[in-house]
C-alpha cells in the first residue's frame, strides 16, 4: 500500500521551515516565516497552541527526548527552550551573533548543539543553557548540525558545500566531505551512526559511510533538495525538494520508491516520527501536512546496500561505490522469545517511570529558569526605579 495523506494543519501565515514529532506521537511541532511555533495536537478536534516569542522567522524545532521541551532557533539570533504546556512559556538565551538555522537535542537530552549564519556550531547544556564551545572551521553558513545517536560526533551542512565530522570530546573534525556541487542543506545521521546523509542544492542526495569515509550511495534529482530524514529502521531515506515533492528512497535496493505530490510549491521540511508509522512535511503554501507511511521496513533485506552504479531519481546513473555500510537490522518475530511477558511488562513500566521522572526534570529546570529570568527582570526593573528616584532628588537638590 501507497503513503498515504492523514491530515493537514492550517495555521501558520507564512512558509513553514521545520517539523518534528513528539516522541509519544501525540503532538507535532512546526516552526514558520511568520516567527511563530506551532503545536499541534494529533487527536482530532484538539486545539493546536501558537507559541509567541521569537522576533523573526522560526528556521527550526526539534523535540527534547523526554517530549517536555521543544528547541527552536530563529532569525533573531536566539534558541529559546519552550514548555509544551499551555502557558507556552520559554527561556530564552543569545546563541549566536547571526540567524539560528538547526537545533538538535543529543538523545540523552542533556544535550544542545545549534548551527548558524555566523558560521559556526556551538554546544550547549540543556540545564541552565550552559555555552560549552564552538566548532568554527566552517567557512560560510551552517544550515544544519546534528548529534550522532551515541552522542560522541557531531555531524554539519554548510553552504561552503561541505559536511564535516566532528568528535564531540576532542572538539576536532575528524572528516571534511567535499563532494557536493553546491550549498548543502540538511545533514543527518543514520540510525546505526554508521552512515550519513545530506542533499543540496546541486539536487543530489549522498550517502556516506564514515568508517571508512566514502561515499555509499548518491541519488540525482531534479531540484533543490531541502530537507531530509530516515526511517527509524533505516531502510528508507525521505527528502522534501523545492519542486514540491516528498521522494522516498529505498536505501536497500538503491531506488527510488514513491514521489510524492501534495504542496503548492517547494516542500521546505520533512520528518518521520520517532515509530516509522507517519511522517510530517511542511511547504511554502504555509500547510503542515501528516502522512502514514504504510509500509513494513521488515519485509526487506538485511543490509543497506551500496550503489554499483548510483541509481537517481531522474532514472540517469551516478558514481556509486562497492563498500558495504554492513548495517543489519532486519527485524525478527522470535527475537523476544527468551523473554518471558513479564519480563517485558516490568522493562517497559520501568522506562516509562524513568522517562516521566525526566521529563518532570525537564520541566522543572525550565521553570527553574523562566523564575531566574523573571527575578532579573524584576532586579533590573528596580535598579531603574532607584535610579529615577535619585535623579529625581538630585534635581530637586540642584
Amino acid at each position: 500500500e501507497d503513503p498515504s495523506l492523514e491530515r493537514h494543519f492550517k495555521g501558520h501565515r507564512d512558509a513553514v521551515t521545520s517539523v518534528d514529532f513528539s516522541p509519544n506521537k501525540k503532538q507535532l511541532a512546526s516552526g514558520s516565516m511568520d516567527s511563530y511555533l506551532m503545536i499541534w495536537s494529533m487527536k482530532p478536534q484538539m486545539r493546536a497552541y501558537r507559541f509567541v516569542g521569537h522576533k523573526d522567522a522560526v528556521l527550526c524545532v526539534h523535540f527534547s527526548p523526554s517530549g517536555h521541551l521543544v528547541a527552536s532557533g530563529s532569525r533573531d539570533k536566539t534558541v529559546r527552550l519552550w514548555i509544551t504546556s499551555a502557558k507556552g512559556e520559554s527561556t530564552v538565551f543569545k546563541a549566536h551573533t547571526a540567524t539560528v538555522r538547526s537545533v538538535h537535542f543529543s538523545s540523552d537530552g542533556q544535550s544542545l548543539v545549534t548551527a548558524s549564519d555566523d558560521k559556526t556550531v556551538k554546544v550547549w547544556t540543556v540545564h541552565r543553557q550552559k555555552f560549552l564551545f564552538s566548532l568554527s572551521q566552517h567557512i560560510n553558513w551552517v544550515r544544519c548540525a546534528r548529534f550522532s545517536p551515541d552522542g560522541r560526533l557531531i555531524v554539519s551542512a554548510s553552504d561552503d558545500k561541505t559536511v564535516k565530522l566532528w568528535d564531540k570530546t576532542s572538539r576536532e573534525c575528524i572528516h571534511s566531505f567535499c563532494e557536493h556541487g553546491g550549498f548543502v542543506n540538511h545533514v543527518d545521521f543514520h540510525p546505526t551512526g554508521n552512515c550519513i546523509a545530506a542533499g543540496g542544492t546541486d539536487s543530489t542526495v549522498k550517502l556516506w559511510d564514515i568508517r571508512m569515509n566514502r561515499l555509499l550511495q548518491h541519488y540525482q534529482g531534479n531540484s533543490v533538495v531541502n530537507s531530509l530524514s530516515f526511517h527509524p529502521s533505516g531502510n528508507y531515506l525521505i527528502t522534501a525538494s523545492n519542486d514540491s515533492t516528498l521522494k522516498i528512497l529505498d536505501l536497500l535496493e538503491g531506488r527510488l520508491l514513491y514521489t510524492l505530490h501534495g504542496h503548492q510549491g517547494p516542500a521546505t521540511c520533512v520528518a518521520f516520527s520517532r515509530d516509522g508509522n507517519l511522517f510530517a512535511s511542511g511547504g511554502c503554501d504555509e500547510q503542515v501536512m501528516v502522512w502514514k507511511t504504510n509500509f513494513d521496513a521488515a519485509d526487506y533485506g538485511e543490509v543497506v546496500k551500496p550503489q554499483k552504479y548510483g541509481s537517481s531519481v531522474d532514472g540517469t546513473h551516478g558514481p556509486g561505490s562497492e563498500i558495504d555500510c554492513g548495517i543489519h537490522h532486519k527485524k525478527t518475530k522470535t527475537q523476544d522469545s527468551g523473554r518471558t511477558h513479564e519480563q517485558q511488562e516490568e522493562e517497559t513500566s520501568l522506562t516509562n517511570t524513568l522517562e516521566h521522572i525526566m521529563g518532570q526534570l525537564d520541566v522543572l529546570t525550565q521553570t527553574v529558569s523562566i523564575l531566574e529570568q523573571r527575578l532579573t527582570l524584576t532586579e533590573d526593573k528596580l535598579k531603574e526605579c532607584l535610579e529615577n528616584q535619585q535623579k529625581i532628588i538630585q534635581n530637586k537638590t540642584n
